[in-house]
């Protein structure tokens, strides 16, 4: 998901229009800025992604919802 949104320890992060609060506690409030990706699972923001990782990662995950590998 992109961050759209910090105000630490939480934050809005966005995945192809879906919007979540996220918990950011796990990642160093000094490593983290609107504009970045993260990987979020329940609800916490656990590790901080390139644009092109997170480009990626969503390409293969529709690949894998397509049935296609």
């Amino acid at each position: 998901m992109k961050l759209i949104e910090i105000n630490y320890p939480v934050g809005l992060a966005e995945a192809e229009g879906v919007k979540r609060e996220v918990n950011l506690q796990l990642l160093p409030e000094d490593e983290i800025k609107v504009g970045d990706y993260v990987i979020v699972h329940v609800g916490f923001a656990i590790q901080k992604m390139s644009p092109e990782e997170a480009e990626e990662t969503w390409r293969l995950l529709k690949v894998i919802e397509q049935g296609h590998a």
